[in-house]
């Protein structure tokens, strides 16, 4: 008996050495899922299967494979036709710091600063709603909508049978949600939608999507563009809870952008590549003008803005990357609100080294928890790092869900992604980076005003928790590069 456990012990952690080891991978996911694989036999390979293996090569080669240049030549030539200064001469006027943060993604992401632009920020359910609905029900030509979560619930039946009634009216309707983030609703939910001549289809799913094993990949990109001139990004997803409606979270609080100008561009173009890559059946032409309609005739608004996208499709993780540059140009402040805080050793150490330069760092997490493993591991995070004078804020009026960044008068981010592995490595992300004073000062007031209804968390608080708390802590952090 003892020899047969002794053998199956032996060849479980043989099995799982050449499991983890066959594909490349950062050596924190390497150790995490050797942990997993070891300590719990079977179970552990079955978990592997479907959360632990890397985007196929297949599907890594469809959708990195759509050649995108003609659409960006169109983009480039309508803003170049458009109205107020080049974009050359926009980039001129930054300051040399942020021109390096322009560089970055456009040699990492193929994206141009978009200029020109009217934003305004939305930090309420009630009030993102109300615009979203609003820019619906007007539309024309196109609705173009994306989003990790779209329940079937009152709010997701309301926004379903405004786009009925636009599909009924001969507006081009394309939805596209994450089967995981959506879980509940079914094709049969777009059922009237899809009859009225609109279309609705899961992220990338194929028909036997269990058997790809690509649960791990989502899309938790939001993405909505209205007729190709009114756009929404940021942390919203469609359904009750993000109303206020569901008792287990309360109020919530989140942060989301509409914008107007050319930065709707990018948003239209992130979403038909997104379309074509998972409606292989049924693609968008790319190049259609009622996407990209020329810009009005005067300046929208004048907040230059780049629209940043990442995923598990390239190795540079570049919204990662940004989150890294704008901390390394903080001079004053760098304030930041996510819900999961689970950074790895290059934002720890970038965190570390602004606080420990004098930069007012702060951090804002929920003071409840969402999913109980990651929540655990951001409270462990968030004591390492308090350790090093960086101040931690837990947000006490409901749920925090916001992903934001402040830095100093006039850089700031706003979009869907996390400060978390997750949102680095293995979701589909988008977030807007934005060049403007008024923007950044405007969100770091909300900061301000949150931290109102906040307790903050210091070295002494976190050594008052219970040994039982800070275990739990630390073993969930053990798992951090895989949650």
């Amino acid at each position: 008996m003892t020899l047969a456990i002794t053998i199956i012990i032996v060849l479980n952690t043989l099995f799982a050495l050449i499991t983890v080891f066959r594909e490349p991978r950062d050596i924190a996911a390497t150790w995490a899922w050797i942990l997993v694989l070891t300590l719990i036999p079977v179970f552990g390979f079955v978990l592997y299967s479907f959360a632990g293996r890397k985007l196929p090569a297949r599907r890594l080669f469809a959708y990195q494979g759509q050649d995108a240049s003609e659409m960006l030549r169109r983009i480039r030539q309508l803003v170049s036709e458009g109205p107020g200064p080049s974009v050359d001469e926009e980039v001129a006027k930054l300051p040399r710091s942020a021109q390096s943060l322009v560089t970055l993604f456009q040699r990492i992401n193929q994206t141009p600063l978009a200029t020109n632009n009217e934003v305004q920020v939305m930090t309420s359910g009630q009030d993102f709603f109300e615009r979203l609905k609003r820019s619906l029900r007007q539309a024309q030509e196109s609705i173009n909508l994306e989003f990790y979560t779209f329940y079937s619930d009152e709010l997701g039946h309301e926004i379903r049978d405004i786009l009925i009634e636009r599909a009924t009216a001969g507006v081009q309707v394309h939805v596209l949600y994450d089967s995981l983030g959506s879980a509940g609703t079914t094709a049969r939910f777009f059922a009237p939608l899809r009859a009225a001549g609109g279309h609705a289809v899961p992220f990338l799913k194929r028909r036997f999507n269990l058997i790809n094993f690509q649960l791990n990949f989502r899309d938790h990109r939001k993405i909505v563009v209205v007729d190709g001139r009114v756009g929404f990004v940021g942390g919203f997803n469609i359904g009750d809870q993000y109303l206020g409606r569901k008792k287990k979270f309360g109020h919530w609080r989140d942060t989301h952008l509409k914008i107007k100008g050319s930065g709707v561009y990018y948003l239209q173009a992130h979403f038909l590549l997104d379309w074509n890559a998972s409606a292989l059946k049924k693609p968008m032409n790319v190049l259609d003008e009622q996407y990209f309609p020329s810009l009005p005739k005067e300046r929208p608004g004048k907040t230059n803005l780049q629209i940043v996208t990442s995923g598990p499709d390239s190795d540079d993780e570049q919204i990662k990357m940004g989150y890294i540059r704008l901390i390394q140009l903080a001079k004053k402040r760098c304030w930041i609100q996510t819900p999961y805080l689970i950074p790895d050793d290059s934002t720890i150490d970038a965190l570390r080294i602004a606080a420990n330069s004098g930069v007012d760092v702060r951090i804002m997490v929920p003071c409840m928890p969402d999913h109980m493993f990651v929540y655990r591991a951001t409270q462990y995070f968030a004591s390492q790092l308090a350790k090093d004078g960086i101040k931690v804020y837990y947000y006490q009026n409901g749920f925090l869900h916001a992903k934001t960044m402040v830095v100093d008068d006039q850089l700031s981010s706003v979009g869907s992604a996390n400060f978390d592995f997750r949102s680095f490595k293995l979701n589909f992300e988008v977030n807007a980076f934005l060049y403007d004073e008024g923007i950044a000062k405007e969100l770091a007031a909300v900061y301000e005003k949150d931290i109102l209804q906040s307790s903050e968390q210091t070295v002494e608080s976190f050594e008052e928790q219970s040994r039982w708390l800070r275990f739990k802590q630390v073993a969930s952090r053990l798992l951090a590069p895989i949650l």
